[in-house]
């Protein structure tokens, strides 16, 4: 294979560390000598290889930065997936870009099914781990909605309940109490927007971030509305949230099934909801999964390994009770 020695760096990696990812992935030998790589292995491997650093090429000469991330999830694209294509694709769909000038694009194919399902429905219910960008997707899907004046306003809200912790009594006034809940959607605004922009916003109205609390009562008429950390809502405040929703709105609500931190006992709203909407139009339900995971490798295999502890413990609860009833 011939490659410019432009993209080379980009797609090889730090000290080769993309390289020999592929080669200890797929049991392959890459070599390079001024420009041209070979590659040397059993068939299948070597088309293989050759197809991902094809991928990563055309990503370098769009004027992507190659990173672990994009090497990973094309290794695991190779394994499974029958479109050869799958990363171009994906790199194919920019949302929009930070202030920096950095575009904002899903990187793997739960993200793009989320990003494609949030165009095509009024509702859209984002579920799955950490990392897999369903706040920080839906966020960029609504700013670009707002700029383009498809609506007039950003709703943004989540339930106001510690992660496990007793806070107490928060210094300040309301505003400040209810602040440190809202920062990771504060901290995608300020990227994306910048904060000047945001201030603004919000001092017109324009952009809202509030507790769930505070949607009690409203219609919310043309704007795009953001529900993060679902899981931690009640039924009855999912309820309430859902029949807030007016003309010409359009919802996305995210959330971890595996990440509540309601009372013990307590049933989650996006439980239910995930069993009573389920086969209404115009409402889509994504389901992501650790293979979703954006942020650095160490969270996906984190994530994974929970996923698999937390199966295995139901299996053994499920089992454990098949034996008693048997018993009885």
């Amino acid at each position: 294979m011939q490659i410019d020695t432009e993209h080379m760096q980009n797609i090889f990696g730090g000290h080769d560390a993309y390289i020999r990812q592929i080669e200890d992935d797929l049991n392959v030998v890459i070599t390079d000598r001024n420009g041209e790589v070979r590659i040397s292995g059993e068939k299948a491997a070597v088309k293989a290889a050759a197809g991902l650093i094809d991928e990563l090429v055309e990503l370098s000469k769009r004027g992507n930065t190659i990173q672990e991330q994009n090497v990973t999830y094309g290794l695991e694209l190779s394994h499974t997936s029958e479109d050869k294509d799958a990363l171009l694709t994906i790199d194919s769909d920019c949302i929009c870009h930070t202030m920096a000038g950095k575009a904002i694009k899903p990187k793997t194919l739960g993200q793009k099914e989320y990003v494609d399902a949030i165009r095509k429905n009024m509702i859209v219910f984002g579920l799955g781990p950490a990392g897999t960008g369903k706040t920080y997707l839906g966020m960029a899907m609504a700013i670009t909605a707002f700029r383009n004046h498809e609506v007039e306003r950003i709703i943004l809200t989540r339930p106001a309940i510690e992660a496990g912790e007793k806070l107490g009594f928060l210094p300040g006034d309301l505003q400040s109490k209810v602040d440190p809940y809202l920062r990771p959607l504060y901290d995608a605004l300020y990227q994306i927007m910048g904060a000047d922009s945001f201030q603004k916003n919000m001092e017109k109205g324009l952009i809202e971030v509030a507790p769930l609390a505070y949607m009690r009562g409203r219609t919310l008429d043309n704007a795009y509305i953001i529900l993060d950390e679902a899981q931690n809502t009640t039924p009855a405040q999912m309820k309430m949230f859902l029949t807030r929703i007016g003309f010409g709105s359009k919802v996305i609500v995210t959330g971890d099934a595996s990440q509540k931190d309601l009372a013990a006992g307590t049933q989650s709203g996006l439980d239910v909801a995930a069993k009573v909407l389920k086969k209404i139009d115009d409402i889509a339900f994504v389901n992501l999964t650790s293979k979703d995971v954006v942020r650095h490798p160490l969270v996906q295999k984190i994530v994974k390994a929970y996923e698999d502890y937390e199966s295995k413990l139901n299996n053994r609860t499920n089992s454990d009770k098949k034996t008693q009833m048997r018993k009885r």
